[in-house]
Protein backbone atom coordinates (compact mmCIF):
# COMPACT_ATOMS: atom_id res chain seq x y z
CA UNK A 1 0.00 0.00 0.00
CA UNK A 2 1.69 3.11 -1.15
CA UNK A 3 -0.46 5.57 0.20
CA UNK A 4 -3.84 5.80 2.86
CA UNK A 5 -6.41 8.42 2.31
CA UNK A 6 -7.95 9.62 5.78
CA UNK A 7 -11.47 11.49 6.37
CA UNK A 8 -9.67 14.51 7.20
CA UNK A 9 -7.05 16.01 9.09
CA UNK A 10 -7.03 17.51 12.59
CA UNK A 11 -10.23 19.04 12.55
CA UNK A 12 -12.76 17.99 9.85
CA UNK A 13 -12.97 21.43 7.39
CA UNK A 14 -8.79 20.32 6.76
CA UNK A 15 -9.40 17.99 3.36
CA UNK A 16 -8.05 16.40 1.35
CA UNK A 17 -5.42 14.54 4.32
CA UNK A 18 -3.58 11.26 3.55
CA UNK A 19 -0.79 9.46 4.84
CA UNK A 20 2.15 8.06 2.04
CA UNK A 21 6.34 7.57 2.12
CA UNK A 22 7.52 10.56 0.16
CA UNK A 23 10.24 7.97 -1.68
CA UNK A 24 7.02 5.99 -3.09
CA UNK A 25 7.66 3.13 -0.89
CA UNK A 26 4.87 1.07 1.29
CA UNK A 27 3.54 1.85 3.98
CA UNK A 28 4.70 -0.19 6.70
CA UNK A 29 1.82 -0.56 8.30
CA UNK A 30 -1.93 -2.79 7.64
CA UNK A 31 -4.79 -1.59 8.74
CA UNK A 32 -7.10 -4.78 10.02
CA UNK A 33 -9.68 -3.09 11.25
CA UNK A 34 -11.23 0.50 11.62
CA UNK A 35 -10.34 3.83 9.68
CA UNK A 36 -7.79 5.23 11.82
CA UNK A 37 -7.50 9.14 11.40
CA UNK A 38 -4.93 11.43 11.37
CA UNK A 39 -4.28 12.08 14.98
CA UNK A 40 -4.80 8.46 15.50
CA UNK A 41 -1.66 7.90 13.42
CA UNK A 42 0.33 10.72 15.27
CA UNK A 43 -0.53 8.61 18.19
CA UNK A 44 -0.12 5.70 16.92
CA UNK A 45 3.42 6.20 15.71
CA UNK A 46 4.61 8.35 18.63
CA UNK A 47 3.39 5.50 20.65
CA UNK A 48 4.97 2.43 18.33
CA UNK A 49 8.64 4.00 18.80
CA UNK A 50 8.05 5.04 22.32
CA UNK A 51 7.02 1.46 23.54
CA UNK A 52 9.50 -0.02 20.84
CA UNK A 53 12.56 1.92 23.02
CA UNK A 54 11.04 0.89 26.43
CA UNK A 55 11.38 -2.99 25.25
CA UNK A 56 14.63 -2.56 24.13
CA UNK A 57 15.62 -0.23 26.82
CA UNK A 58 14.58 -2.45 29.67
CA UNK A 59 13.56 -6.43 27.67
CA UNK A 60 9.93 -6.23 29.16
CA UNK A 61 7.22 -6.07 26.89
CA UNK A 62 5.85 -2.63 27.02
CA UNK A 63 2.44 -0.56 26.45
CA UNK A 64 1.44 3.29 26.08
CA UNK A 65 -1.78 4.86 26.25
CA UNK A 66 -1.55 8.07 24.06
CA UNK A 67 -3.66 11.09 23.89
CA UNK A 68 -3.69 14.34 21.29
CA UNK A 69 -0.10 13.46 20.78
CA UNK A 70 1.38 12.83 24.52
CA UNK A 71 1.24 9.39 26.47
CA UNK A 72 -1.18 9.90 29.35
CA UNK A 73 0.57 6.56 30.39
CA UNK A 74 3.92 4.23 30.21
CA UNK A 75 4.93 0.97 31.51
CA UNK A 76 6.68 -2.51 31.16
CA UNK A 77 5.35 -5.70 31.91
CA UNK A 78 5.58 -6.12 35.55
CA UNK A 79 3.44 -7.94 37.28
CA UNK A 80 0.40 -6.25 39.08
CA UNK A 81 0.02 -6.24 43.09
CA UNK A 82 -3.06 -7.25 44.24
CA UNK A 83 -3.66 -3.31 45.54
CA UNK A 84 -3.11 -2.18 41.59
CA UNK A 85 -5.02 -4.64 40.10
CA UNK A 86 -8.39 -3.22 42.21
CA UNK A 87 -7.29 -0.04 41.51
CA UNK A 88 -7.00 -0.66 37.48
CA UNK A 89 -10.30 -2.01 37.60
CA UNK A 90 -8.66 -5.31 36.71
CA UNK A 91 -8.78 -7.64 39.32
CA UNK A 92 -11.72 -9.59 38.42
CA UNK A 93 -9.81 -10.96 35.05
CA UNK A 94 -7.06 -13.19 36.96
CA UNK A 95 -3.45 -13.48 36.49
CA UNK A 96 -2.85 -11.33 33.26
CA UNK A 97 0.34 -12.09 30.70
CA UNK A 98 3.15 -9.07 31.14
CA UNK A 99 2.10 -7.59 28.01
CA UNK A 100 -1.47 -7.15 29.52
CA UNK A 101 -0.20 -6.18 32.76
CA UNK A 102 2.17 -3.45 30.77
CA UNK A 103 -1.09 -2.21 29.10
CA UNK A 104 -2.88 -2.35 32.90
CA UNK A 105 -0.29 -0.48 34.39
CA UNK A 106 -0.36 2.47 31.15
CA UNK A 107 -4.14 3.07 31.16
CA UNK A 108 -4.09 3.08 34.78
CA UNK A 109 -1.74 5.33 36.17
CA UNK A 110 -4.14 8.36 34.92
CA UNK A 111 -7.43 6.91 33.80
CA UNK A 112 -9.14 9.88 33.70
CA UNK A 113 -6.68 11.41 30.84
CA UNK A 114 -6.41 7.55 29.10
CA UNK A 115 -10.54 7.57 28.36
CA UNK A 116 -10.73 7.30 24.53
CA UNK A 117 -6.69 6.57 24.19
CA UNK A 118 -5.04 5.16 21.78
CA UNK A 119 -3.05 2.04 22.61
CA UNK A 120 0.75 1.24 21.58
CA UNK A 121 2.37 -2.14 21.86
CA UNK A 122 5.56 -3.69 21.68
CA UNK A 123 4.78 -7.27 21.33
CA UNK A 124 2.16 -9.55 19.58
CA UNK A 125 -1.02 -8.15 20.89
CA UNK A 126 -2.50 -11.43 23.13
CA UNK A 127 -5.98 -12.63 24.61
CA UNK A 128 -5.36 -11.40 27.57
CA UNK A 129 -4.48 -7.61 26.50
CA UNK A 130 -7.13 -7.81 23.94
CA UNK A 131 -9.68 -8.50 26.52
CA UNK A 132 -8.35 -5.89 28.57
CA UNK A 133 -8.83 -3.37 25.54
CA UNK A 134 -12.46 -4.91 24.33
CA UNK A 135 -13.90 -3.77 27.61
CA UNK A 136 -12.13 0.07 28.02
CA UNK A 137 -13.25 3.33 26.07
CA UNK A 138 -10.34 3.90 23.15
CA UNK A 139 -9.90 4.83 19.50
CA UNK A 140 -7.51 1.96 19.14
CA UNK A 141 -4.33 -0.42 19.00
CA UNK A 142 -1.41 -0.56 17.20
CA UNK A 143 0.85 -3.78 17.52
CA UNK A 144 3.66 -5.76 15.38
CA UNK A 145 1.26 -8.50 15.24
CA UNK A 146 -2.37 -10.28 16.96
CA UNK A 147 -3.12 -13.57 17.93
CA UNK A 148 -5.66 -14.47 16.00
CA UNK A 149 -8.36 -14.99 19.09
CA UNK A 150 -6.90 -11.35 20.29
CA UNK A 151 -7.89 -9.85 16.94
CA UNK A 152 -11.16 -11.41 16.51
CA UNK A 153 -11.92 -10.11 19.95
CA UNK A 154 -10.80 -6.51 19.19
CA UNK A 155 -12.83 -6.63 15.97
CA UNK A 156 -16.02 -6.82 18.24
CA UNK A 157 -15.40 -3.12 19.28
CA UNK A 158 -17.63 -0.50 17.81
CA UNK A 159 -19.19 -3.17 15.72
CA UNK A 160 -16.71 -3.77 13.67
CA UNK A 161 -14.95 -0.42 13.57
CA UNK A 162 -12.54 -0.18 16.27
CA UNK A 163 -9.23 1.16 14.91
CA UNK A 164 -6.27 -2.02 14.34
CA UNK A 165 -3.23 -0.98 13.29
CA UNK A 166 -0.49 -3.66 12.50
CA UNK A 167 3.69 -2.56 12.46
CA UNK A 168 6.00 -3.82 10.65
CA UNK A 169 8.24 -4.50 13.62
CA UNK A 170 11.54 -4.19 11.54
CA UNK A 171 10.78 -0.85 9.77
CA UNK A 172 13.32 1.24 9.66
CA UNK A 173 12.38 5.17 9.40
CA UNK A 174 14.43 7.58 6.93
CA UNK A 175 17.69 9.64 9.17
CA UNK A 176 16.02 12.61 8.17
CA UNK A 177 13.15 13.75 8.94
CA UNK A 178 10.58 16.75 7.86
CA UNK A 179 7.51 18.52 8.91
CA UNK A 180 5.70 21.46 7.05
CA UNK A 181 4.60 24.24 8.87
CA UNK A 182 2.75 27.44 7.05
CA UNK A 183 3.93 25.83 3.63
CA UNK A 184 7.46 25.94 5.07
CA UNK A 185 9.32 22.55 5.40
CA UNK A 186 11.55 22.04 8.34
CA UNK A 187 14.31 18.97 8.65
CA UNK A 188 16.46 17.39 10.82
CA UNK A 189 17.93 14.52 12.00
CA UNK A 190 15.98 11.82 13.76
CA UNK A 191 16.68 11.48 17.67
CA UNK A 192 17.94 8.42 17.69
CA UNK A 193 19.44 9.04 21.22
CA UNK A 194 19.68 5.32 23.14
CA UNK A 195 18.73 5.20 26.55
CA UNK A 196 19.27 2.53 29.06
CA UNK A 197 19.99 2.14 32.72
CA UNK A 198 23.53 3.37 31.80
CA UNK A 199 22.44 6.54 31.21
CA UNK A 200 22.83 7.86 34.36
CA UNK A 201 26.41 7.70 35.41
CA UNK A 202 27.26 11.42 35.92
CA UNK A 203 25.72 11.63 39.47
CA UNK A 204 25.89 15.58 41.10
CA UNK A 205 24.44 14.63 44.42
CA UNK A 206 26.48 14.00 47.42
CA UNK A 207 24.13 10.46 47.65
CA UNK A 208 25.78 9.25 44.91
CA UNK A 209 24.00 5.52 44.59
CA UNK A 210 21.08 4.58 42.31
CA UNK A 211 19.93 0.85 42.34
CA UNK A 212 19.10 -1.12 38.95
CA UNK A 213 15.54 -0.66 39.44
CA UNK A 214 15.87 2.91 39.96
CA UNK A 215 17.94 3.21 36.91
CA UNK A 216 14.80 1.12 34.84
CA UNK A 217 12.34 3.80 36.32
CA UNK A 218 14.75 6.98 35.01
CA UNK A 219 15.10 5.23 31.33
CA UNK A 220 11.01 4.64 31.45
CA UNK A 221 10.58 8.42 32.51
CA UNK A 222 13.09 9.71 30.26
CA UNK A 223 11.97 7.31 27.16
CA UNK A 224 8.32 8.76 27.70
CA UNK A 225 9.20 12.25 27.90
CA UNK A 226 11.29 11.83 24.26
CA UNK A 227 7.96 11.47 23.00
CA UNK A 228 6.01 13.89 24.98
CA UNK A 229 4.98 17.37 23.70
CA UNK A 230 7.41 19.85 25.77
CA UNK A 231 7.62 20.94 28.04
CA UNK A 232 7.57 17.95 30.02
CA UNK A 233 8.10 16.08 33.52
CA UNK A 234 7.66 12.57 34.35
CA UNK A 235 7.26 11.04 37.48
CA UNK A 236 7.73 6.90 37.56
CA UNK A 237 7.51 3.63 39.90
CA UNK A 238 7.94 0.22 40.22
CA UNK A 239 8.22 0.21 36.61
CA UNK A 240 5.24 2.44 35.56
CA UNK A 241 4.64 6.30 34.50
CA UNK A 242 2.69 7.76 37.87
CA UNK A 243 2.14 11.13 36.88
CA UNK A 244 2.96 12.81 33.35
CA UNK A 245 3.23 16.67 33.00
CA UNK A 246 3.19 17.73 29.04
CA UNK A 247 2.81 20.73 26.79
CA UNK A 248 3.30 23.45 30.05
CA UNK A 249 5.13 26.48 29.19
CA UNK A 250 6.68 26.62 32.65
CA UNK A 251 8.78 23.92 33.98
CA UNK A 252 7.31 23.96 37.42
CA UNK A 253 3.77 23.77 36.27
CA UNK A 254 4.86 20.38 34.63
CA UNK A 255 6.30 19.62 38.13
CA UNK A 256 3.10 20.05 39.76
CA UNK A 257 0.94 18.64 37.26
CA UNK A 258 2.61 15.41 37.05
CA UNK A 259 2.92 15.38 40.73
CA UNK A 260 -0.67 16.08 41.22
CA UNK A 261 -1.64 13.13 38.96
CA UNK A 262 1.14 11.47 40.79
CA UNK A 263 -0.31 12.00 44.30
CA UNK A 264 -4.02 10.82 42.89
CA UNK A 265 -2.13 7.58 41.36
CA UNK A 266 -1.10 6.78 45.30
CA UNK A 267 -4.33 8.07 46.74
CA UNK A 268 -6.18 5.55 44.60
CA UNK A 269 -4.40 3.01 47.07
CA UNK A 270 -5.23 4.65 50.46
CA UNK A 271 -6.95 2.85 52.53
CA UNK A 272 -10.08 5.21 52.07
CA UNK A 273 -10.54 5.19 48.33
CA UNK A 274 -10.41 1.17 48.46
CA UNK A 275 -12.81 0.83 51.15
CA UNK A 276 -15.15 2.79 48.99
CA UNK A 277 -18.57 0.95 48.38
CA UNK A 278 -19.92 1.41 44.55
CA UNK A 279 -23.99 0.73 43.64
CA UNK A 280 -24.27 -2.20 41.39
CA UNK A 281 -24.18 -1.49 37.78
CA UNK A 282 -21.80 1.90 38.12
CA UNK A 283 -19.54 1.46 35.48
CA UNK A 284 -15.19 1.97 35.76
CA UNK A 285 -15.60 5.62 34.38
CA UNK A 286 -18.05 7.01 36.28
CA UNK A 287 -16.19 5.12 39.34
CA UNK A 288 -13.05 6.98 37.93
CA UNK A 289 -14.40 9.79 37.77
CA UNK A 290 -16.38 9.40 41.60
CA UNK A 291 -13.16 8.94 43.16
CA UNK A 292 -11.03 11.79 41.29
CA UNK A 293 -13.79 13.73 42.92
CA UNK A 294 -13.08 12.08 46.45
CA UNK A 295 -9.80 12.90 46.57
CA UNK A 296 -9.90 16.30 45.65
CA UNK A 297 -10.93 20.01 47.16
CA UNK A 298 -13.90 19.66 45.85
CA UNK A 299 -15.61 16.86 47.64
CA UNK A 300 -17.65 19.21 50.31
CA UNK A 301 -19.27 20.28 47.06
CA UNK A 302 -19.99 16.71 45.71
CA UNK A 303 -21.42 15.77 49.07
CA UNK A 304 -23.80 19.15 49.19
CA UNK A 305 -24.91 17.94 45.81
CA UNK A 306 -25.90 14.68 46.85
CA UNK A 307 -23.74 13.13 44.18
CA UNK A 308 -22.77 10.08 47.08
CA UNK A 309 -26.43 8.94 46.78
CA UNK A 310 -26.19 8.20 43.35
CA UNK A 311 -22.66 6.90 43.06
CA UNK A 312 -22.16 4.85 46.63
CA UNK A 313 -24.11 2.67 48.43
CA UNK A 314 -23.09 4.04 51.88
CA UNK A 315 -22.01 7.90 52.36
CA UNK A 316 -17.77 7.77 52.51
CA UNK A 317 -16.32 9.96 55.27
CA UNK A 318 -14.77 12.57 54.36
CA UNK A 319 -10.82 12.24 53.44
CA UNK A 320 -9.27 15.31 55.15
CA UNK A 321 -6.42 16.86 54.16
CA UNK A 322 -4.81 16.03 56.83
CA UNK A 323 -5.39 12.09 56.03
CA UNK A 324 -4.16 12.56 52.45
CA UNK A 325 -0.81 13.71 53.48
CA UNK A 326 -0.24 11.16 56.27
CA UNK A 327 -0.91 8.67 53.08
CA UNK A 328 1.24 10.66 50.91
CA UNK A 329 4.06 10.77 52.89
CA UNK A 330 4.12 7.01 52.67
CA UNK A 331 5.19 7.33 48.60
CA UNK A 332 8.97 6.90 48.33
CA UNK A 333 11.60 5.70 45.90
CA UNK A 334 9.97 7.68 43.24
CA UNK A 335 12.04 8.37 40.04
CA UNK A 336 11.50 11.70 38.11
CA UNK A 337 13.36 12.63 34.99
CA UNK A 338 12.88 16.06 32.87
CA UNK A 339 13.06 16.91 29.07
CA UNK A 340 15.27 20.19 29.71
CA UNK A 341 17.18 21.40 32.86
CA UNK A 342 15.30 22.78 35.95
CA UNK A 343 15.89 26.46 36.17
CA UNK A 344 14.95 26.47 40.06
CA UNK A 345 14.96 24.37 42.75
CA UNK A 346 11.52 24.97 43.34
CA UNK A 347 10.81 22.06 41.34
CA UNK A 348 12.74 20.06 43.54
CA UNK A 349 10.37 20.87 46.80
CA UNK A 350 7.57 20.20 44.78
CA UNK A 351 9.21 16.49 43.62
CA UNK A 352 9.92 16.26 47.29
CA UNK A 353 6.28 15.85 48.26
CA UNK A 354 5.28 13.50 45.73
CA UNK A 355 8.25 10.75 47.36
CA UNK A 356 10.88 11.57 44.46
CA UNK A 357 14.33 9.89 45.52
CA UNK A 358 15.81 10.07 41.92
CA UNK A 359 16.35 12.79 39.54
CA UNK A 360 17.74 12.74 35.86
CA UNK A 361 17.96 15.69 33.69
CA UNK A 362 20.28 17.54 31.46
CA UNK A 363 21.52 19.92 33.92
CA UNK A 364 23.47 23.27 32.34
CA UNK A 365 20.92 26.25 34.15
CA UNK A 366 23.09 28.87 35.91
CA UNK A 367 21.40 27.87 39.06
CA UNK A 368 22.47 24.04 38.97
CA UNK A 369 23.94 24.79 42.39
CA UNK A 370 20.79 25.88 44.12
CA UNK A 371 19.13 22.63 42.37
CA UNK A 372 21.94 20.34 43.56
CA UNK A 373 21.32 21.86 46.90
CA UNK A 374 18.09 21.37 47.01
CA UNK A 375 18.03 17.73 46.18
CA UNK A 376 21.22 17.43 49.27
CA UNK A 377 18.63 18.86 51.75
CA UNK A 378 16.61 15.79 51.37
CA UNK A 379 18.70 13.49 50.06
CA UNK A 380 17.42 12.90 46.66
CA UNK A 381 20.32 10.86 43.98
CA UNK A 382 20.37 13.37 41.02
CA UNK A 383 21.96 12.55 37.57
CA UNK A 384 22.68 14.91 34.78
CA UNK A 385 22.48 13.54 31.53
CA UNK A 386 23.75 16.01 29.23
CA UNK A 387 20.91 15.61 26.43
CA UNK A 388 17.54 17.32 25.89
CA UNK A 389 14.91 16.02 24.79
CA UNK A 390 12.57 18.71 23.49
CA UNK A 391 9.39 16.82 21.09
CA UNK A 392 7.20 18.62 18.75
Amino acid sequence: MKELELKYGCNPNQKPSRIYMQDGSDLPIQVLGGRPGYINFLDAFNGWQLVSELKKATGLPAATSFKHVSPAGAAVGLPLTDTLAKIYWVDDLGELSPLACAYARARGADRMSSFGDFIALSDICDTDTARLIKREVSDGVIAPGYEPEALALLKQKKKGNYNIIQIDADYVPAALEHKEVFGITFEQGRNELHIDKDFFSDVVTEKKEIPDAAKIDLAIAMITLKYTQSNSVCYVKGGQAIGIGAGQQSRIHCTRLAGQKADNWWLRQSPQVLGLKFKEGIGRADRDNAIDLYIGEEYMDVLADGVWEKTFEEKPEIFTREEKRAWLDKMTEVALGSDAFFPFGDNIERAHKSGVKYIAQPGGSVRDDHVIAACNKYQMVMAFTGIRLFHH
